[in-house]
């Protein structure tokens, strides 16, 4: 986001009030057209504002929850004209049933340990990261990120986050002794960060060596169940895009809401 300008709806400064109170409000921007990544031949802008710790946690977790994305301390949201193919999702967890197939996938991959953990890059991560980007996504825009770019990706955060990390079974008889020495394989890991009414999932990647297993659903399926367990209401899944096979997926985990012009509406 190099080239960006003001939004034209910024607020307008009355004095030293309205100076005291810009502290605590964010300031939105706007960056240039770009190549959209997900539909081909149109461009793509997002509206965006920084987030820090000195903002009200209530005014972010609203951004959060009102259509907003987080990527390390940054909230944007599409701002595309002439195009609202981008709708968030959220799934709502009481009401959630597996279906057959999911099911399938939920007691296929029941062997894993699941850790939430403090948001802590570590080199196991990143080379589970860069095996998942190499093989799923070379030539996107996670492409170049270097260990440094996980780093920030993981720890830059102004709100509440965590990171769920799934192991295989350790075959070593000693590990449950000294698991410090015998770790067991990394095999999957969720950012994800915990909102005042549910879990937003900010990204996730796995061994792309295990796709058969499709711990991409599972790890979805993990967290309605974690999201309930919590007595949370929703699961935040970002944005659903009509037209984009890659985001396709979202939409099997019904009933869910999407987030239109009129609030959150059920689908």
């Amino acid at each position: 986001m190099v080239a960006m300008r003001r939004a034209q709806w910024r607020p307008v400064e009355y004095g030293d009030f309205m100076s005291e109170q810009q502290k605590h409000f964010p300031e939105f921007y706007v960056t240039a057209p770009q190549p959209c990544p997900y539909l081909s031949g149109r461009l793509e802008r997002k509206l965006f504002t920084h987030l820090s710790p000195d903002k009200p946690s209530l005014l972010v977790d609203n951004l959060l929850r009102g259509g907003f994305r987080r990527s390390q301390n940054i909230a944007y949201m599409p701002y595309c004209e002439g195009c609202h193919a981008c709708v968030s999702v959220r799934v709502l967890v009481d009401e959630f049933k597996q279906g057959r197939t999911m099911r399938r996938i939920f007691e296929r991959n029941r062997r894993l340990s699941v850790s939430r953990v403090a948001p802590r890059a570590s080199s196991e991560q990143y080379t589970l990261f860069r095996d998942y980007i190499d093989a799923r996504h070379g030539d996107g825009g996670m492409a170049d990120m270097t260990v440094l770019d996980y780093s920030m990706m993981v720890e830059d955060s102004a709100i509440e986050t965590f990171l769920s990390e799934y192991r295989e079974p350790s075959e070593e008889p000693l590990a449950a002794a000294d698991e410090a020495t015998f770790k067991q394989p990394l095999k999957a890991v969720a950012l994800c960060d915990r909102l005042s009414d549910g879990i937003s999932m900010v990204y996730s990647f796995y061994d792309p060596d295990g796709h058969s297993d499709s711990l991409g659903t599972y790890m979805i399926l993990e967290h309605i169940a974690y999201a309930r367990s919590l007595g949370l209401p929703y699961l935040y899944l970002g944005y659903w895009i009509s037209g984009s096979r890659k985001m396709a997926y979202k939409t099997r985990f019904r009933p869910q809401e999407h987030l239109t012009s009129g609030g959150w509406q059920r689908v």
